[in-house]
């Protein structure tokens, strides 16, 4: 059972030192109780301490992990039911499903095209987490088949193993990559499923009918029995229900502190659905507490949509995405080149920096410190102005560089250019375009 916030600052070292970041260890443990802060923040709580608050410390959704190596996913561990409250942390695995219906070489191609995808998005690589096998053939030799061509195709990345039995599970975790998530167990089989995860050290997916309280059942019965790493499947296939039960799921286990179902949840949006529909319920899927999301199409198109939406949403909304301020050069520049500014917003600079290196004219790119923050909003929050422009030709010794001494201000705060000539003496300051997409025209007109 969780502790209280005032039984846990019985255990807090009392000291108010506010290193936690927090103004007293009251206000650290009413926070610990509310599952919104780790213990590890207190640099001064005694191993006794920790021993005692290991309940109340520990996230209210159990951390999984399925595979091993770089590739390796972890999902779980959320502390929030609404992103702006704090942060998500473990993004969901997006993984692509292949039946053992299917012929081996082909498997083994589309397991390659899947392990291969990647796109970069704001200077950051994307990827699809991994391959799930199913055995639609009911013969085990069959889908061990299966999973060694996947294996092949794909690598080393992470599997999840679909089958109707442990009898035939077992053949495939022979030949699968390491620790692959097995799906699933249910109330008739989960015995013997329990069984294969143990002696594998797997982690084990149990599948309910929709009744919550039935699947909270079988999963005190799989933890009862040994296996921690679970995951769960509610049973609900459409949109209505699955947003229901996914909800209700992730309630229970963060305002209730329900920890009998407080694991990650797994969502097969493509069961009966066409690409445009499945794309559709995948997207609900990552917004709404899925841990784990099989498909059944790979289209890279949709591939990359959902993916930016899940890089959108387990971003911390309190810090943007942003490169290192600091002087770029696009192109084989030389020190007369034009000399543009901007700020450290990723999405400001992929978008300025891809525009000149299309126009094919080299140019040196100032990145100032704007904490993250586009142009606009950096420049109303008072953190991309004259001052701060000044400050980063200094700091990374513009001028040593760059013979000519003229600098470009994005458009938008074409107002800047009186205050800038005035922190920068003998520096001719110009005003460039509004938009990204004009960059290169205006670069062609450069003089």
């Amino acid at each position: 059972m969780a502790l209280s916030g005032l039984a846990i600052y019985k255990l807090l070292p009392k000291t108010n030192c506010k290193e936690c970041g927090f103004p007293t260890c009251l206000a650290f443990a009413m926070k610990l109780a509310a599952k919104q802060a780790e213990l590890s923040q207190c640099p001064y709580v005694s191993e006794e301490a920790k021993a005692a608050l290991e309940e109340s410390a520990a996230p209210p959704i159990r951390l999984v992990k399925i595979g091993e190596g770089d590739r390796a996913l972890e999902v779980g561990n959320e502390t929030v039911m609404f992103r702006h409250e704090k942060r998500f942390y473990h993004e969901p695995g997006l993984f692509v499903r292949v039946g053992d219906d299917e012929a081996p070489a082909a498997i083994e191609a589309k397991a390659r095209e899947v392990a291969n995808y990647k796109v970069e998005r704001v200077g950051l690589n994307l990827r699809l987490s991994g391959i799930a096998i199913e055995c639609r053939s009911g013969d085990a030799g069959r889908f061990a088949a299966a999973v060694e061509a996947a294996r092949k195709g794909a690598g080393e990345v992470p599997m999840l193993l679909i089958g109707p039995s442990a009898a035939v599970l077992r053949a495939g975790v022979e030949r699968a990559t390491p620790r692959p998530l097995l799906v699933a167990a249910t109330k008739d089989n989960w015995q013997e499923m329990v069984a294969l995860a143990k002696e594998k050290g797997a982690p084990l997916t149990i599948r309910g009918d929709g009744d919550l309280s039935a699947l909270a059942e079988l999963a005190q019965q799989v933890k009862d029995a040994g296996i921690e790493d679970i995951v769960l499947d509610p049973g609900g296939r459409s949109l209505p229900d699955k947003l229901s039960q996914f909800t209700a799921l992730r309630r229970l286990a963060l305002r209730n502190n329900f920890r009998t179902l407080g694991y990650p949840i797994i969502s097969f949006p493509g069961e009966g659905r066409d690409l445009e529909n499945e794309a559709i319920a995948a997207a609900q899927d990552i917004a709404k507490y899925a841990g784990i999301i099989v498909l059944d199409h790979f289209d890279p198109a949709v591939a990359y949509i959902l993916l930016t939406l899940r890089l959108n949403l387990y971003t911390d909304p309190q810090k943007p995405i942003q490169v290192s301020p600091g002087l770029y050069e696009i192109g084989a520049v030389k020190p007369e080149s034009p000399l543009l500014v901007t700020t450290n917003f990723s999405l400001t600079y992929f978008s300025v920096a891809g525009e000149v290196e299309g126009s094919g004219i080299p140019a040196w790119l100032l990145i100032a410190d704007a904490e993250g923050l586009s142009v606009l909003t950096a420049w109303a929050a008072g953190k991309f102005d004259a001052e701060v422009i000044a400050k980063a030709v200094k700091k990374f010794d513009v001028e040593s560089k760059v013979s000519q001494r003229k600098i470009v201000l994005p458009g938008f705060v074409a107002s800047l250019s009186g205050d800038l000539e005035d922190e920068l003496p003998g520096w001719e300051v110009r005003v460039g375009p509004r938009e990204a997409i004009d960059i290169p025209a205006y670069l062609k007109q450069w003089k």
